[in-house]
């Protein structure tokens, strides 16, 4: 095991639980339309898990 704890400001711990939480909402979204995703809303997915896990890193790294 780690002896390093994890605290809620930790950046890649802060990123993770933004991109889990983006991903719930999609995978939540999802369930509500009927389909097969598009090229496009495959990228626009990949854009709306990966941008919030990015801005809540850098957010988290400043604080």
């Amino acid at each position: 095991m780690s002896s390093k704890q994890t605290s809620w400001t930790d950046p890649d711990y802060v990123a993770a639980v933004v991109g889990v939480l983006a991903t719930g909402a999609l995978f939540f979204y999802s369930a509500l339309v009927d389909g097969a995703p598009s090229v496009e809303t495959i990228g626009f997915v990949l854009l709306w898990v990966l941008l919030p896990a990015t801005l809540a890193y850098e957010v988290a790294d400043r604080v």
